[in-house]
């Protein structure tokens, strides 16, 4: 996002750059051996734990905090990656204060978790720094699986499938692997060029190969890719953002929050990124937190999230919403868009106050306006690039509970599937559910699954 200088009070540089290092360091600082010995002792080690129950990975967490305990991080670390082999971006960016952290004893009797991620941090950081890559592949079993998209859920995948001896070639539009991991978690959940050392660590399993700037559809072919490999994984995200729909939201200064933020983390300076004096973020969930703070950090004077529910209906963490407040973020509830106000380029944005109500949400009667230089749209993103041969439920690919969609062959997983919640650690376990599927139907001694009868579609 370049600083345009017909649109005013959006610039580039309002931060020095010591200033900007600050801003955007490591988020949760990572453990010492020591804090984490300190931090490990602290958990109960649960019989039938809760944590486990609310992690979607099912890792073991009272086994590899036990391990931490112990002195033995590396154990922890295959504790963890035997469920997630992308446990190290998920103990930076897994929202666990909604999850494992929430369910946590601790948490219950005393409001205070034991601190699972970054417990799982300092296991996998430990592994991961060390020469060579924990796992083996099995004898080589002449599959080839063709996997598309290189985001948390087709990486599960690739690397789960190579583990088990087949061969892996993983289709992705982008021109770096990662996919959401690279390109839409903030900056500082991930510094140091984390994702893509994670990527380069998960590869070093050896038996998968990476084709990049490849899109389905536009010279990728699903047929071909059916007739050329033995299955097809889809992992293909959510690439489309939903429109505003409403009067001036084609003005100069209203922007997508996803490409801001995939721009923010391929920036190689911070200080080259322009910036709105007042930014108005409209959304209520992730994206729209990590917007909003990083403009914060960039130096815009006044940002401001507005949803049109409540707080407690924000898709977006108790705890997100806390950081963003501490970050001098504006968070207005209760409030939709009705139009864009300005001559060109953004001035204003015109706000109704929202209700619930007997039907539903409804309008209060009632406006009011915020200045804006700039406007960032996070209000939800859409399927695109799906070939048509494939059925759609609720606007993401249909899939039953191994990851296998209307097409023989081809299964899908992460956020393009149905049934998922959009988190990265859930693209993860679906991405190796459906590798643990698809090598279970070329072990059934089938020449190729796309030959598998499907669910209801049996012969006879």
């Amino acid at each position: 996002m370049a600083n345009n200088p017909f649109t005013p009070g959006i610039a580039a540089g309002r931060l020095p750059s010591g200033a900007l290092d600050r801003n955007f360091a490591d988020l949760h600082p990572p453990f010492d051996r020591h804090e984490a010995l300190v931090a490990a002792d602290r958990c109960y080690f649960c019989h039938d734990a809760p944590c486990v129950t609310a992690c979607p990975t099912t890792i073991d967490i009272p086994l590899f905090i036990r391990q931490i305990a112990t002195g033995t991080p590396e154990a922890a670390a295959r504790t963890i990656f035997d469920q997630n082999i992308l446990g190290g971006m998920c103990a930076r960016a897994c929202p666990t204060e909604t999850l494992c952290e929430e369910a946590c004893v601790r948490e219950v009797a005393e409001g205070r978790p034991v601190e699972i991620g970054r417990l799982q941090r300092f296991a996998t950081d430990t592994m991961m720094a060390r020469d060579g890559h924990p796992y083996a592949r099995a004898d080589q079993t002449g599959k080839r699986i063709a996997v598309v998209g290189a985001g948390p859920a087709g990486l599960a995948c690739a690397h789960r499938l190579a583990m088990h001896g087949h061969e892996v070639v993983v289709f992705d539009s982008r021109q770096r692997p990662g996919g959401l991991n690279e390109y839409g978690i903030a900056s500082y959940k991930t510094v140091d060029e984390f994702a893509q050392a994670e990527v380069e660590w998960l590869l070093g399993i050896g038996g998968i190969k990476v084709a990049q700037d490849t899109r389905l559809s536009d010279g990728l072919d699903l047929e071909a890719l059916i007739g050329d490999h033995d299955a097809v994984f889809l992992g293909i995200g959510l690439a489309g953002v939903n429109a505003l729909r409403i009067e001036g939201a084609d003005l100069q200064g209203v922007d997508d929050a996803v490409a801001f933020i995939a721009n923010l983390r391929q920036a190689e300076d911070l200080s080259s990124l322009a910036i709105g004096r007042n930014v108005v973020v409209v959304g209520g969930g992730m994206t729209a937190i990590d917007a909003a703070v990083q403009s914060r950090l960039l130096g815009a004077e006044n940002v401001a999230i507005v949803y049109r529910r409540g707080r407690d209906r924000m898709t977006a963490s108790r705890y997100e919403q806390d950081l963003a407040a501490s970050k001098g973020v504006r968070i207005v509830t209760h409030a939709r868009p009705v139009r864009v106000i300005g001559d060109g380029t953004v001035q204003e944005v015109e706000f109704e106050y929202t209700r619930d109500g007997a039907s539903g949400l409804e309008d209060a009667g009632e406006t009011f306006r915020l200045a804006a230089d700039q406007v960032f749209k996070a209000i939800g993103q859409t399927l695109e690039g799906a070939p048509d041969a494939l059925q759609i439920e609720g606007g993401k690919i249909k899939v039953d509970e191994s990851g296998r969609t209307s097409i023989p062959g081809v299964w899908a997983g992460g956020d393009c599937a149905s049934g998922g919640d959009d988190l990265t650690v859930t693209a993860v376990a679906e991405g190796r559910d459906a590798a643990e599927d698809i090598h279970n139907a070329i072990l059934a001694g089938k020449e190729n699954v796309n030959e598998t009868p499907r669910p209801g579609n049996e012969p006879g």
